[in-house]
C-alpha cells in the first residue's frame, strides 16, 4: 500500500511537472511569434510613415507583394528549387565525407598528427578566395556551387566529430581494452555511441554553413537560385527583390533547422 502511494504521488509530481513545462513552452512560443509580430509591424509602420525610404529598407508588404509577382511569374519555386537542391546535396555530401574522414583520423593517430594541420589552415581560409579555381575546375553550373557548400561545410564537420570521438569516457575505453575488444568494437559499442549528442549538434551547424556556402556559391557563379535573385536585385536596385530573396532564405533555413530539431528528439530520447 505504501509502494502504491508514493508511485501515485511521484507520478501526480511528474504530471504537475510536466504541465508546467507545457506552459512554459507555450509561453516561450507566444512571446517568439509577438516579438516577430511586433518588429514586422513597426517595420510597416515606419516606412508607412516615411520616416525611412522603403526604396532602401523595403516593408514587408513590399516584400509580399514581390513574393506574390515572382509566384505569378512562374519563376519563385523554380528559384527556391535550385536553391534548395544545391544546399541539400553539398549537405548531406559534407556530412558524409566529413564522418568518414574523422573516423579515418580517429582511428590513426599518425595520420591525425600529420593532416591535423593542413585541417586547420584549411578551415580558416576564406573559401571565397578559392572562388576563380572553383569556377575552372567545376565549370560554372551547380556543379560549382555544391562543391563551394562542401568546402564550407566539411571541415567544420571534420573538427567538430573528431572532437567528439577524442573525448569518449577513457574510463570505459580501458575498460573495453581490459575485456580484449577490438578498435572497431570500441568504436562500435563506446565512441559512436557516445558521439550522437555531438553528432546531432554538429548537424545544427552544418545546416547554416550549408546555405551559407551555397548562397556563396550562387554569389559568384549562378544563374538561378536565391542568390542569384539577391546578386541580380542588388545590380539593378531592385532591393525588394534582395530582401524578398532573404526572408524565402531564412524561412528556408529555419525549417532545415527545425527538421533537425525534431531527429534531435527522436535519437536522443530512443
Amino acid at each position: 500500500m505504501k509502494h502504491e502511494r508514493r508511485h501515485e504521488s511521484i507520478s501526480l509530481e511528474h504530471q504537475n511537472y510536466l504541465r508546467r513545462g507545457k506552459k512554459k513552452s507555450i509561453l516561450v512560443n507566444a512571446v517568439r511569434l509577438g516579438l516577430l509580430l511586433f518588429l514586422v509591424g513597426l517595420w510597416e509602420l515606419v516606412t508607412a510613415l516615411g520616416w525611412a525610404d522603403p526604396f532602401l529598407v523595403s516593408s514587408p508588404s513590399r516584400i509580399a507583394k514581390t513574393i506574390a509577382s515572382l509566384y505569378t511569374e512562374g519563376t519563385l519555386f523554380y528559384h527556391i528549387g535550385v536553391t534548395l537542391s544545391e544546399t541539400l546535396i553539398g549537405f548531406a555530401a559534407a556530412v558524409l565525407l566529413g564522418l568518414l574522414v574523422a573516423l579515418l583520423l580517429w582511428w590513426s593517430e599518425v595520420l591525425r598528427r600529420v593532416l591535423e594541420p593542413y585541417i586547420v589552415v584549411l578551415n580558416a581560409l576564406p573559401k571565397i578566395a578559392l572562388g576563380p579555381l572553383i569556377i575552372i575546375w567545376c565549370g560554372t553550373g551547380s556543379r560549382a556551387i555544391v562543391f563551394m557548400t562542401i568546402l564550407v561545410t566539411v571541415i567544420l564537420v571534420i573538427l567538430h566529430m573528431l572532437s567528439a570521438f577524442l573525448s569518449a569516457d577513457g574510463g570505459k575505453m580501458l575498460l573495453l581494452k581490459s575485456m580484449g575488444a577490438s578498435k572497431a568494437q570500441m568504436l562500435i559499442k563506446l565512441i559512436l555511441p557516445s558521439s550522437l549528442p555531438a553528432f546531432v549538434s554538429m548537424l545544427k551547424v552544418a545546416v547554416g554553413m550549408s546555405w551559407i556556402g551555397s548562397i556563396m556559391g550562387e554569389y559568384i557563379v549562378s544563374r538561378a537560385g536565391l542568390g542569384y535573385l539577391i546578386v541580380y536585385g542588388g545590380q539593378v536596385f531592385k532591393l525588394d527583390l534582395v530582401m524578398a530573396a532573404t526572408v524565402i532564405l531564412c524561412f528556408l533555413a529555419a525549417l532545415m533547422y527545425f527538421l533537425v530539431a525534431l531527429l534531435e528528439r527522436k535519437l536522443l530520447k530512443s
